[in-house]
């Protein structure tokens, strides 16, 4: 043993001595830069063999895999700490609040996977996963006072301008991808124009111009410009605070008697393409999973089909997503969707279009939200049945951009006017701006006829117009009692005399 011990570092000496032999003349001698010998130089010296004494004292980087995601968001923890009382109050409340906790970070589970995969390739900050806790308590269907929806809680415009779509059948700032991708982008913009994580966060909360703003007012007056010393609302002053006191509790849930539940350290959901529109009841049936649950995952939908022109791909439970694609493949019982739209072609009442489309008018009011004492605009797109023989899918420019659009219902009340002299079925159609037609209709007359004077002529004028148009017919002929009394306590109804069927 001792003797291949000594043929061993026999062996490594002779190695050596090759690996460092000196260069031949002809080498030596050539003139050409890049080809030039030099000897390498090192901050001690040579490189010499590591003793075993020496390797004790130095560490190696551990390369085992996260236990779970909570471990994994832990580790990229990257900003800079906040230690205020207002942190400290954060922590209190919701450690005092266990089962506030439980559920928010059980609802989180679904999601927490998928944006912590796009914070580390985009070099972020792993503390960012946890602000939808402090946005919307991971609620994508969350709705703020201000009109801000989803997890993200983007408001109308500002979804707009990070291309998160918003129409009748979709809304994309509840959408897990399209919202998490937009909140990424805009966190990094304000990031990029603050270069301050905090100030960052502040802009997200209050809007970049207001945060820049404060800086300008503290800096005009030699005031310090960080995050604590800035003047704020009550609320973005406690926006970092709250993100802060969660990052703390995450980081040692011990120390607040705080449980975090179990978040495995794999994907929760996979994306499916769909490239025909489908019910979602039917896409729930075929991957085998119940309603509630794929719409928490395609929080977007508004309605009860999925059309593919503008939704190409939906989310699905890991293990689901292989069940769909198969059943999908077998199914073969029938069309795919029962819904399609309609794009309305004149402004109509809801219970034309409601006739016009073969609905009830409170099945259409109810899968379009439509509210009451309103008319549909024209050029507006509802969801309407789907004919058994269609075979179209709903076109792409209608997919991505049709909205549904509202006008106040006209409401109208029956009154009577007296016809003055040389007065016509036209004269008077004209004065109170409706139709001949209607006011022959209303009166059992030609449109070409004419009124005694002094003739009561039935009316059916809008409630403000009626009795402005009283009061401007008084100071030019006698209004009866009668008439006025009838005006007053005429039924409501619509153009035409059709009984009004809103709803109070």
């Amino acid at each position: 043993m001792r003797l291949l011990h000594i043929l061993g570092l026999a062996s490594l000496l002779w190695l050596t001595g090759c690996a460092t032999t000196a260069p031949t003349d002809n080498a030596a001698s050539t003139t050409d830069p890049t080809t030039a010998s030099h000897t390498p130089l090192y901050p001690s010296g040579p490189l010499q063999p590591i003793t075993a004494s020496a390797a004790s004292g130095h560490t190696v980087a551990g390369v085992s895999a996260p236990a779970d995601l909570w471990d994994r968001i832990r580790r990229g923890f990257s900003m800079p700490d906040l230690d205020t009382d207002l942190v400290r109050d954060r922590e209190q409340w919701y450690a005092t609040r266990p089962d506030y906790m439980q559920r928010m970070t059980e609802r989180s589970s679904k999601y927490l996977f998928h944006i912590v995969e796009e914070l580390e390739r985009r070099g972020m900050p792993t503390e960012l996963a946890l602000l939808p806790y402090i946005e919307s308590a991971f609620n994508p269907q969350a709705v703020s006072s201000a009109k801000a929806a989803g997890m993200w809680q983007f408001m109308p415009a500002t979804g707009t301008y990070f291309d998160l779509k918003q129409n009748a059948f979709r809304d994309d700032r509840r959408d897990v991808l399209a919202s998490t991708r937009a909140a990424l982008d805009y966190l990094q913009k304000l990031y990029g124009m603050f270069g301050d994580w905090h100030l960052a966060l502040a802009a997200y909360n209050w809007g970049e111009g207001s945060v820049a703003r404060a800086i300008a007012r503290n800096e005009k007056q030699g005031l310090g410009t960080r995050y604590t010393e800035l003047t704020m609302p009550a609320e973005t002053r406690m926006y970092v605070p709250k993100l802060q006191a969660v990052k703390n509790i995450v980081a040692n849930p011990d120390k607040f008697s705080t449980e975090l539940p179990l978040i495995e350290n794999h994907p929760y959901f996979q994306s499916v393409e769909i490239t025909r529109d489908m019910d979602v009841t039917l896409v729930a049936s075929l991957a085998g999973v119940r309603i509630e649950d794929f719409r928490a995952l395609n929080p977007s939908l508004h309605k009860p089909v999925i059309l593919a022109a503008g939704m190409p791909q939906i989310l699905l439970p890991w293990d689901n997503a292989q069940v769909f694609r198969k059943n999908l493949e077998a199914y073969t019982e029938g069309q795919y969707a029962s819904w399609t739209v309609w794009t309305v072609p004149n402004t109509m009442s809801v219970s034309t279009a409601a006739q016009r489309t073969g609905m009830s008018e409170n099945d259409l009011r109810q899968v379009n939200g439509i509210p009451p004492r309103m008319m549909i605009k024209a050029g507006s797109a509802l969801m309407v049945p789907r004919a058994a023989t269609m075979r179209a899918d709903v076109p792409g420019h209608l997919a991505d951009n049709g909205q549904v659009s509202f006008t106040p219902e006209i409401v109208t009340r029956r009154t009577t006017v007296r016809a003055g002299k040389r007065d016509t079925v036209a004269s008077i159609a004209r004065r109170y701006k409706v139709s001949t037609a209607d006011v022959a209709d209303w009166n059992d007359v030609k449109t070409s006829s004419k009124f005694k004077p002094g003739e009561q002529v039935v009316m059916y004028l809008p409630v403000r117009l009626a009795a402005t148009s009283l009061a401007r017919t008084s100071a030019k002929q006698p209004i009866s009692r009668a008439t006025v009394r009838s005006a007053k306590a005429g039924a409501p109804t619509r153009k035409g005399g059709t009984p009004s069927k809103r709803k109070r």
